[in-house]
């Protein structure tokens, strides 16, 4: 995606709609760039660095029009734990590694892979996130004390559990009035962000009717600075860069899924295309420079980017205009949002929770009862029981392991004979029976691809059918779109155990990838380029010529239309076809 196709045609018209949407934006991601940092751990403004930064580097950069970069709920579990594990200093590092990760995954082209990742994997642990970021914030709805964070799902629901004595009545007051603004303020004010007015209504009831009742965000991280941090690289060093590895590979990866995520569903609403490794390379450069500033790690978020779209947004700009306005509120208001209380910010992330909870193609998977089913409730159980990194390995090794297991179950091999009734003689299954199946020649077609998975069932399917002793073994591959080197592998042991007992090898109908990787194998040489046929017809008449002549007599198989003759001792001349098998 060229620069220049972006801003093509840009006029003032666009610019006002690129503001407005800008304004719209910038507004909905205060709040929630506050309570993403918040549910991961770090103080609040840390979100809004990210918000300026991120968005506005996103934009610039990344490779979709329309995307809107900053803190998401999906990365709330990996960084709390990184948190936990680690600080907010190895955070930011890992933050600064994943940025190099992405920007390399863009540069060798590998955004279209993302696409390869199951669905059922995708809604697993986006689900699990979704009951992390729910549960992670009933202790702040609640308004509990005493309670110590931990790092996994399961201490949570004890430390809740062990404090539900202290719970204040006053944050419950203030977290429903929240909530209530939230569900109520669509219906009745549309265009006006139900967050931020969620937030100011119980912020200012909260302040006048019972203040100093309620943890706000200055008594439990401190007030809001007004103004970005000094530029700051992080501590580099080869332990901590190792230590750090698989989180910041984790943050890529996660990052990459839900930035590519977004951009489809925008050009989905637009009609629109993103370019993806432009993406990933964008959002890389936004993670490697956010945490210089003391941002946390980015990416495309979703709800945002629909909202950008929905609010008439025209080009990158309106993405950089939301970053530039949430600058400003951070050096105008930051004392004000520093009374906000955690109270307010609970149902936010709560209702965040709730609608990246997928529960509709999560009860669907679930329904179907296949073995999407079992990827699906496995990754979900991993990620909230274990950890996200965990569960997305878990979730797709058994996603590939359950794939070539439907594959190798794919590949048929069937005994095939001539029908002299049906067009041109065609081969069919059904004409083999004990009465009636050539001793010397043996024909079958193989279907479906030839790899690793399958690749035991091809040759034992084929030597359960060697006890006769055929003189010729004549394979139709037409059906094998696709062979690696392991059904290579078994194809050549078949090809030797045969020839050891001094039979013969006939290949029809192979097509270009299986051919080629016969001929850079060898085996195509190995069994003869004389061996080796189009059509399937060719193939017999050339077995024909290879009979045994003594073997033929008194045979009553009558396999082939040359069989009387050669039953009653006529010799080997074959009659020539008028037409080919296929």
């Amino acid at each position: 995606m060229r620069w220049s196709g972006r801003f093509e045609g840009y006029h003032a018209a666009a610019l006002r709609k690129d503001l407005v949407s800008g304004l719209i934006v910038g507004i909905i991601a205060i709040p929630l760039g506050m309570a993403f940092a918040i549910a991961a751990g770090v103080k609040p403004e840390y979100g809004i660095y990210t918000t300026i930064v991120a968005g506005i580097i996103i934009s610039l950069c990344g490779g979709s029009k329309f995307q809107i970069g900053g803190p998401t709920g999906a990365f709330i579990p990996i960084l709390f734990a990184i948190v936990m594990q680690y600080g907010y200093e190895d955070l930011l590092l890992a933050g600064f590694m994943a940025g190099m990760i992405l920007v390399l995954m863009g540069i060798f082209k590998l955004g279209a892979l993302i696409r390869y990742i199951p669905r059922p994997v995708t809604i697993g642990f986006t689900s699990g996130i979704a009951v992390i970021i729910f549960s992670g914030q009933i202790a702040n709805f609640l308004g509990l004390s005493g309670i110590a964070k931990h790092e996994n799902f399961v201490p949570n629901m004890k430390e809740i559990l062990l404090h539900l004595g202290t719970v204040n009545l006053y944050s419950v007051l203030t977290a429903a009035i929240c909530l209530a603004v939230l569900l109520l303020a669509p219906k009745w004010m549309p265009k006006v962000p139900a967050s931020l007015l969620g937030i100011l209504i119980s912020t200012v009831i909260a302040a006048v009717c019972f203040p100093g009742h309620v943890a706000t965000i200055g008594s439990s991280f401190g007030a809001i600075p007004s103004a970005l941090p000094q530029f700051h690289l992080p501590d580099m060093t080869w332990d901590r860069i190792e230590a750090l590895l698989r989180p910041a590979f984790i943050i890529a990866m996660l990052g990459s899924i839900e930035s590519l995520l977004s951009a489809v569903v925008a050009d989905g609403m637009t009609g629109s295309r993103h370019n993806s490794n432009r993406e990933l390379i964008g959002q890389g450069i936004a993670n490697m420079i956010t945490p210089l500033f003391g941002g946390i790690p980015a990416t495309g978020a979703i709800a945002r980017t629909a909202t950008n779209i929905r609010s008439g947004a025209v080009s990158p700009f309106s993405g950089v205009v939301h970053g530039i306005v949430v600058l400003l509120v951070l050096v105008l208001f930051a004392p004000y949002a520093s009374e906000i209380p955690l109270a307010s910010m609970a149902p936010i992330l709560m209702l965040v929770a709730w609608n990246m909870s997928e529960r509709h193609e999560f009860a669907h998977v679930l329904r179907t009862r296949t073995s999407d089913s079992l990827v699906l409730a496995l990754t979900f159980a991993l990620t909230v029981f274990t950890d996200l990194t965990t569960a997305v390995e878990v979730g797709l090794l058994l996603a590939v392991i359950l794939f070539v297991k439907r594959m190798s179950q794919n590949l048929d091999v069937s005994k095939m004979l001539p029908d002299p009734l049906a067009r041109h003689g065609k081969v069919k299954a059904y004409m083999v029976s004990d009465g009636h199946d050539c001793p010397q020649i043996s024909i079958y077609t193989v279907d479906g691809p030839l790899f690793f998975g399958a690749a035991h069932l091809f040759e034992e399917s084929l030597m359960a059918g060697m006890e006769a002793g055929p003189r010729i073994l004549l394979l139709r591959m037409g059906k094998v779109p696709f062979m690696d080197t392991t059904g290579e592998y078994n194809l050549a042991r078949l090809v030797s155990r045969f020839e050891r007992s001094g039979g013969r090898v006939l290949l029809s109908g192979t097509r270009p990838q299986p051919m080629k990787l016969l001929e850079k194998t060898g085996l195509a040489a190995r069994i003869g380029a004389t061996h080796l046929f189009r059509h399937t017809g060719e193939a017999i008449d050339y077995a024909l010529t290879q009979l045994d002549a003594g073997r033929c007599v008194g045979c009553s198989h009558f396999a082939f239309r040359e069989c009387g003759k050669l039953s009653q001792g006529g010799g080997m001349a074959v009659i020539e076809r008028s037409h080919e098998l296929k």
